[in-house]
């Protein structure tokens, strides 16, 4: 039983709306109340117009729509948002009022919402942004929707550690606006079914600012996951491969300490790191100055073999503490 007045000025709902080439911003709008006719005066979310021409779903002009008809609505001065409502106004003064104190609404909610209340509150988002990598981007389409699933995909990558930062998303062609505002954080600009005009096309390749075009939205997730995985420390594993027990500490001269060890397992590696432990606590970390059998200075020694030891910049060393031989891998890692 759903019931509209055909009789009043028109209201609707945003299905979708484009740049399009040649026929500028164009919003598919659903009128749900009243009757738009071509040459009506009216506001969409931020934005404001006169209509233009009216489009039905077959591609033919017509002159009005009723409620529960849609339509390509031409004549507007941007692209609004899906979502938003279109509203007849009286007077083209009325609709820019209107639309500019929208602007000015949204521009101060931002603000509020990107500024803390606290000095403490401030200075805790700063420091939790510190130890969170950032890839910032800047996103094109030819349509809002696809620019409201892109931006959600983007939102979703990323960890603790590392995350997309969506500078700006837009409709239309990549202009030089967009390359200015990706030129201080070095932001690439994303492309999806838009490419950039000659002029922003000289100001990226002047500015080192990266262009890159897409038309498959999975392959722009995965290329975007790529670059975010690559901001991602590498996990650092590390292997045991040998322990030495020293037996007794000689003073060389021009060397300095050295410990004659014996191997109780394992393999001693000269290139490896090593730990000095005392009663089984950690008193030293670093690396091996010398590594020798007999006096020979060799690259390892295997277990059950005894040989001499001296650490670089380290000399408090005693009989019968432990030497832990270890390997570090570095393990490069992906974002699932």
């Amino acid at each position: 039983e759903l019931r509209a007045n055909p009789n009043r000025a028109a209201s609707g709902a945003v299905i979708e709306a484009k740049l399009d080439v040649g026929r500028g911003p164009v919003a598919t709008v659903l009128v749900q109340n009243g009757t738009l006719r071509k040459g009506d005066i009216f506001v969409v979310g931020e934005q404001w117009g006169k209509v233009r021409a009216l489009i039905n779903d077959k591609g033919e002009t017509i002159a009005e729509a009723g409620p529960s008809v849609p339509v390509e609505v031409l004549g507007l001065s941007g692209t609004p948002s899906a979502g938003d409502t279109l509203n007849v106004v009286e007077t083209e003064a009325q609709a820019r009022e209107i639309a500019d104190y929208r602007i000015k609404t949204a521009k101060d909610k931002r603000a509020a919402a990107g500024a803390a209340t606290t000095l403490e509150q401030l200075m805790a988002k700063a420091k939790a942004d510190q130890s969170v990598a950032e890839l910032p981007i800047l996103i094109k389409c030819d349509v809002q929707g696809s620019a409201e699933a892109i931006v959600q995909a983007m939102e979703k990558i990323g960890n603790e550690e590392v995350r997309v930062r969506v500078l700006h998303s837009g409709v239309g062609a990549i202009t030089d606006t967009d390359v200015a505002l990706a030129e201080a954080p070095k932001a690439p600009i994303i492309g999806f079914n838009v490419r950039a005009n000659a002029t922003a096309r000289a100001s990226a390749t002047q500015k080192g600012v990266e262009i890159r075009y897409y038309s498959i939205i999975y392959d722009l997730v995965d290329d975007i996951k790529a670059a975010a995985s690559g901001l991602l420390k590498a996990e650092v594993r590390e292997t045991f491969i040998g322990y030495a027990k020293i037996l007794e500490v000689f003073k060389v001269s021009g060397v300095g300490k050295v410990a004659g060890c014996l191997i109780t397992e394992g393999v001693a590696r000269r290139s490896a790191g090593v730990r000095l432990l005392r009663d089984n606590v950690v008193i030293h970390e670093g690396t091996l100055k010398t590594l020798k059998r007999f006096k020979d200075e060799v690259k390892e020694v295997i277990s059950g073999q005894e040989c001499g030891m001296a650490f670089e910049n380290y000399e408090d060393i005693r009989q019968n503490d432990v030497i832990e031989i270890f390997e570090r891998e570095e393990v490069q890692r992906t974002l699932e």
